[in-house]
């Protein structure tokens, strides 16, 4: 997959509180689902931990559009690398937000393995076997193409588990990869990598806090994703940026 593809401007959409960005972008999600379902049969959604992003998976829970949710895939853009039903789990909590609440077919529910059974102790097979899981949904063994990757962004800009400076953002062959020095507690992830992001038709951030304002403006105005890895992530056909006023305080 080439990550080279023609920059576009992001779509940059300002709310007044991040309770108004989550309901919107969980608007905006289930009409991309139904579209995708449209064009598409089956939508592939990958989901991102955080408070903003939880917030929009428990919002998805009210919207009126009408989403067959048996015909959703479910990814995660990373998780830790914990045991299942861990509190601090990407997974868990979104089956607390949403995944609990609505008529999944938990047969299209790809969580990323925990730290348990067979992957115990070895985050760098469970990052191989979500690869294989990934490539085995397509006739040619490629990654499957997501329709909306949600993501989060830290202070540091870092996105998934793909943190400023660690070898994994220059990664191009590999999926899906192992974290095993995370700057934030626990240390060991695993995530998807660079590829598999800018493949996505769209991608969205969810970011809301002032404390995210450097981070945001210097993602936006596209500085070295090396420094800042949510500057190196972008949809094929739209980046957007769901922001609460403080979090876009900074962009000009």
């Amino acid at each position: 997959m080439n990550s080279q593809h023609a920059q576009h401007s992001p779509e940059i959409l300002v709310f007044d509180s991040s309770d108004a960005l989550a309901s919107a972008a969980a608007q905006r999600l289930a009409a991309a689902i139904v579209s995708a379902q449209s064009d598409r049969g089956v939508a592939r959604i990958a989901l991102t931990g955080g408070s903003t992003g939880i917030a929009a998976l428990r919002a998805l829970r009210t919207v009126g559009d009408p989403i067959d949710w048996g015909r959703v895939e479910i990814f995660w853009g990373d998780d830790r690398f914990l045991p299942a039903g861990h509190e601090d789990r990407n997974d868990a909590q979104a089956d607390e937000a949403l995944l609990s609440h609505v008529p999944v077919d938990a047969a299209r529910v790809f969580r990323m393995p925990c730290d348990e059974g067979e992957f115990a102790g070895d985050a760098t097979a469970g990052a191989r076997a979500y690869e294989e899981t990934l490539r085995s949904l397509t006739p040619d063994g490629k990654i499957p193409e997501l329709d909306v990757h949600l993501l989060g962004m830290g202070p540091d800009g870092h996105i998934n588990s793909l943190f400023p400076g660690k070898a994994t953002l220059s990664e191009r062959e590999r999926a899906v990869v192992a974290e095993f020095d995370s700057p934030k507690p626990p240390p060991q992830r695993i995530t998807l990598t660079f590829p598999v992001v800018n493949a996505a038709r769209h991608v969205w951030f969810l970011v809301a806090g002032a404390d995210k304002a450097p981070a945001v403006a210097k993602a936006v105005g596209r500085a070295s994703p090396a420094d800042y890895p949510a500057a190196g992530a972008q949809g094929r056909d739209g980046t957007t940026w769901f922001l609460d006023k403080n979090a876009a305080e900074l962009l000009r």
